[in-house]
């Protein structure tokens, strides 16, 4: 899951960009309106924690600008204004959810797993694709009832491919959902993670789709 702070404090910013990263997720981090705006224009993001105190522009005349273009990406209000009409105008900007400083990060993290549940269409933690099974709370992979161990950008990218099951997920929505920019990113990085993840999950479980992506199969043939 790749994930855009935009916070302009030198501290929490940085911070913030640790735990997440820490917890398996790819988070990139910007301190203005201008540079996120730019960064969500030419890269894809699956969450935005946006501060509402930005310097120059604020953060809720960045989200209302968000939503007329028509970005439907799910954002949430990371901000130390917290009274109720702080909340209400932050949510009728169109904010998916709105936390306020200071806060716990295991909340956060829950938060932005809910939205990207939602976002997706899955009402619950669990994703299914046959056999296989993903917790996305507990972040772990099941075949048959049985375990996998992951790495990190292997659960990212199983992540991406089973909410996407039988679909194909292009090539730059897997590496956009796995690594941040501060990644070295070799130019066989994608397809040596992939053929990882296909010697434990079988390598008909995961098919290519020369010159667009992959298609992770919920069924696939004996």
């Amino acid at each position: 899951m790749r994930i855009l702070i935009v916070e302009d404090d030198p501290l929490l910013g940085p911070g913030l960009k640790t735990g997440l990263a820490q917890d398996g997720y790819a988070a990139d981090w910007v301190q203005n309106a201008a540079l996120a705006a730019h960064a969500l224009r030419v890269e894809h993001f699956d969450v935005a924690v946006l501060d509402l105190g930005l310097p120059g522009r604020d953060g809720l005349s960045l989200l209302r600008d968000l939503r007329t273009s028509g970005l439907t990406l799910p954002v949430l209000i990371l901000t130390a204004r917290d009274t109720v009409a702080d909340k209400v105008a932050g949510l009728d900007a169109g904010a998916d959810d709105y936390l306020a400083k200071p806060f716990d990060l295991d909340e956060l993290t829950a938060r932005i797993r809910a939205l990207t549940r939602r976002g997706s269409g899955h009402a619950t933690p669990m994703l299914r694709a046959g056999s296989l099974q993903l917790d996305t709370q507990k972040r772990c992979l099941s075949l048959d009832g049985e375990i996998l161990p992951l790495s990190p950008k292997e659960y990212a990218l199983v992540e991406t491919l089973i909410a996407r099951a039988d679909h194909v997920v292009p090539r730059v929505r897997l590496l956009a959902a796995g690594y941040s920019w501060d990644d070295q990113l070799e130019s066989n990085a994608l397809e040596v993670h992939i053929h990882h993840l296909r010697a434990k999950l079988g390598k008909e479980r995961i098919l290519t789709v020369r010159g667009v992506g992959y298609i992770l199969v919920s069924d696939p043939s004996p």
